[in-house]
């Protein structure tokens, strides 16, 4: 804790020597202090959870404390891919001696130290209690019913399928009660209890939306991907930091959205642009769709699930640091600029004990109609190692002809080659062919090893998905 709050007063130093010189060091210090107040507020859950906790009842809560200190080594990895110029390289250096530094070698030992206690306790066999803890964060009890024990009467109705009317209702038309999603979002009652829903009639809705963290289980749902559609061109080459733009954000624990689309239509020569950013744990999509280009999807951080859902982009189009299954969806790689090659997967795992990485199961990957002429000679892969640890595992997929033999494409040289880890399993398709890819990836898994990436253990998916009301498989199909 103390690295934090010592980088936190380092960035207030360093933007009264700077800031108002450049607008751009100001933003990448902002962002970083967001960061950081984020990264203290899951130190203090794992800190309580360790206090609160003995090994009696810690075996079924290993998950949540990898879960918040994943999100750390994720805020930390975001506060230094926020500097980009010569001179912005230089305030890295110094956030990173003054505290960041210690900050990701602490957290990665006590991911390293909660893994091996898993593996013990495991080996052991021990049949350990499960007892609800005083924890600030609400753990993952489940009543028999299949809905966490937290969840109210009216909000297990309504993820059940009932009909319960919307809180709030968004309109441009003027026919409910708010005309922009963001003042529908501003509703919600301070200290709010159970779900909140907001329903958003059709309509293509140009604003930039967070759903801030003091909003947990908000419901946000349209008229469909191709009717209700929030849209945005912030990118990168405009002068944004990519962490700012997105369409839209949410850093809400328990946010659930449905029958909705989210797109950043800046175009591939914008380089980043944002249509989504994922940041609170246990959030779900259902029936949506993601369109932009370069990094369309920014999986930030925690537990994350998309199903049914429509995600194009051409450069490194899902990434970011959470632990991420998209299941049953449309992967489409659309055209880049001619200078481009597309890669859908660009995940930030930086330490190998982090719980993070994307999987892809039963998913197709597939060109768009404008690639389809080229989609032989402009080159797709599946995914690229971004960071020491980056994990992607593709299983169950129907992929295209478009991915390139070879499968994978290395970040820069050799680096990161030798620890990141690509795998499939079960995939289908005239791209899946898996003898010809790289040596360096990790081949096939075995469907023990492919268990692991399933809903049931990579999201502990059983605690918390049904009560989202979203269909789900939890483990392989194949």
């Amino acid at each position: 804790m103390d690295d934090v709050i010592k980088a936190f007063n380092l960035s207030d130093t360093i933007v009264l020597e700077n800031g108002k010189q450049n607008s751009s060091l100001k933003m990448a210090i902002e962002d970083c202090k967001d960061l950081l107040f984020f990264a203290i507020d899951e130190l203090e859950a794992s800190k309580i959870f360790v206090r609160d906790n003995n090994i009696n009842n810690i075996h079924d809560r290993v998950a949540d404390l990898k879960n918040w200190l994943g999100a750390v080594v994720a805020y930390q990895q975001s506060c230094l891919d926020g500097f980009d110029s010569d001179a912005e390289k230089e305030v890295q250096a110094r956030l990173q001696t003054g505290g960041l530094d210690n900050l990701g070698k602490l957290s990665a030992l006590a991911l390293d130290i909660v893994a091996g206690l898993a593996q013990i306790l495991n080996a052991l066999n021990l049949n350990l209690s499960t007892k609800p803890t005083s924890s600030s964060r609400r753990l993952l009890d489940v009543e028999p019913d299949g809905f966490p024990s937290w969840m109210s009467v009216a909000d297990r109705k309504l993820l059940a399928g009932n009909s319960v009317a919307p809180n709030a209702v968004v309109a441009k038309d003027g026919s409910g009660q708010y005309k922009t999603i963001l003042d529908a979002i501003n509703s919600y009652p301070k200290n709010h209890q159970g779900r909140y829903v907001i329903y958003v009639k059709a309509g293509v809705y140009d604003e930039y939306i967070t759903v801030d963290k003091k909003k947990p289980n908000l419901l946000i749902y349209g008229d469909g991907p191709t009717k209700t559609i929030v849209t945005g061109s912030k990118n990168f080459k405009d002068g944004w930091k990519t962490i700012r733009t997105a369409t839209f954000s949410t850093v809400a624990e328990d946010f659930i959205a449905k029958s909705m689309a989210f797109e950043n239509t800046a175009g591939a020569s914008k380089h980043q642009a944002v249509a989504l950013r994922v940041q609170g744990d246990r959030s779900a999509f259902f029936d949506c769709a993601m369109h932009g280009f370069q990094d369309t999807l920014y999986a930030h951080a925690h537990r994350q699930f998309y199903r049914n859902c429509e995600i194009s982009g051409t450069v490194d189009f899902i990434f970011g640091y959470g632990t991420t299954l998209i299941q049953s969806s449309k992967i489409i790689v659309r055209k880049p600029d001619p200078n481009q090659q597309n890669i859908v997967v660009a995940d930030g795992t930086d330490q190998k004990n982090m719980p993070t990485g994307v999987v892809l199961q039963n998913c197709q990957i597939l060109p768009e109609a404008a690639l389809e002429p080229t989609k032989l000679t402009v080159k797709s892969y599946l995914a690229r190692p971004w960071k020491a640890y980056s994990r992607a595992i593709f299983m169950e997929n129907t992929i295209g002809d478009l991915i390139q033999p070879d499968g994978f494409l290395p970040w820069s040289g050799n680096q990161f080659l030798d620890t990141c880890f690509f795998a499939e399993y079960a995939n289908t398709g005239a791209g899946a062919d898996v003898k010809t890819r790289v040596k360096w990836s990790r081949g096939v898994l075995t469907k023990g090893d492919a268990a692991k990436y399933t809903a049931d253990q990579w999201l502990q998916a059983n605690s918390w998905l049904p009560a989202t009301g979203i269909p789900f498989d939890l483990g392989l199909t194949k």
